[in-house]
């Protein structure tokens, strides 16, 4: 068994816990203000940010490199969320429903890579309400919740990258545009077609798979822009004052995941290979070798609320800024527009048949 992560660093001032300090590298106290640096990581670190080889998570002999936290389960989304032991009640930071924290430990492949909060919380809240603003035909009460001062959780979500080299025979048909003047003097295109064969090689670094169920598929799509270049080794000192999600997707879910994404970038470039005006992949045999991956948390803001019974929330990724979320609609709001609307069209209609 491994040993039990923890992310709490006492001040050595007044003995509070030290939170991580977003951009600052520095982890800060927040009842007396002492910071503690942290050294900034440089090329060589980021570079080498560990690698697995898939082969030993495959493998029921060779166990990856483990370690266990404490955890506890929403029992309204299935979120599994890092807790401190000492809390005893508390909020989802996905869907606002009450948790009562327990002790659960989850044990788990350790992560090798983190990238770092970059925006702190008043930037999430300024990217959150610039967005929560924009919104067309919302409840009063949501552009009340814009306006207030609610605290956004930070949050580092689990992924996983993997690395492969592919080898790809393939056969297919190139397309050519061939345009002619039939009898009426019209022009008409046609597509002859040839058989094709061919090979491409390509080498995939950092496909990026979620390792989370927690978020709809279309909000991780929104926010999943990351420079993953800018990846540093694994530090619990990044976590300190976070929490963090454990994966519900386990490596080896992740892999068959990743081998389709890799699929479909296939196919992208056999076409490219086929060339011509248009392209038709009858068959391709991809063998993929040297698979590696690692383990990852990249931090997001989130802001979870419930209106009318049922929850939504905001996610801000925290290195870009970008924001996604679920956003209730006013019914009276939609109601009015509409009747506006057809008041407006009455009388364009009244004006045009008395002009």
């Amino acid at each position: 068994m491994g040993e039990l992560e923890t992310h709490r660093f006492p001040c050595g001032t007044c003995g509070s816990d030290l939170r991580f300090a977003p951009g600052e590298r520095l982890l800060r106290c927040d009842h007396c203000g002492a910071t503690e640096g942290m050294p900034a990581a440089s090329p060589w670190d980021r570079s080498a940010v560990a690698e697995n080889d898939i082969r030993g998570a495959l493998a029921t002999t060779a166990e990856p490199e483990m370690e266990e936290t404490r955890v506890v389960q929403c029992t309204s989304c299935g979120a599994q969320v890092e807790f401190d032991p000492n809390e005893h009640a508390a909020e989802c930071p996905f869907c606002a429903s009450p948790m009562v924290t327990g002790t659960g430990i989850n044990r788990h492949i350790k992560p090798r890579g983190i990238l770092p909060f970059d925006i702190d919380q008043g930037g999430g809240q300024n990217a959150m309400q610039k967005w929560l603003r924009g919104l067309w035909f919302a409840p009063n009460a949501l552009k009340k919740y814009a306006r207030s001062d609610h605290k956004l959780q930070g949050i580092y979500l689990p992924y996983w990258t993997f690395d492969a080299q592919t080898e790809t025979d393939y056969r297919g048909q190139r397309g050519t545009k061939h345009k002619r003047t039939v009898s009426d003097g019209k022009k008409q295109t046609t597509i002859r077609w040839r058989p094709v064969s061919g090979h491409v090689s390509h080498f995939f670094d950092d496909v990026l798979v979620t390792g989370s169920r927690t978020l709809p598929e279309n909000q991780i799509r929104k926010i999943s822009h990351f420079d993953l270049s800018a990846l540093e080794p694994y530090r619990p000192q990044f976590l300190a004052g976070f929490r963090a999600e454990a994966y519900s997707i386990d490596v080896v879910e992740a892999k068959t995941l990743a081998e389709q994404m890799i699929d479909g970038e296939v196919q992208t470039l056999i076409k490219r290979d086929i060339g011509g005006d248009r392209q038709r992949i009858d068959d391709m045999q991809v063998t993929l070798s040297d698979v590696t991956y690692k383990h990852i948390l990249v931090p997001v803001w989130i802001a979870a609320y419930r209106f009318r019974g049922k929850s939504y929330r905001f996610v801000v990724n925290a290195r870009t800024g970008a924001v996604t979320g679920e956003r209730p609609w006013s019914p009276v709001k939609i109601a009015i527009a509409v009747v506006l609307g057809a008041i407006a069209a009455g009388i364009v209609a009244f004006i045009s048949a008395n002009s």
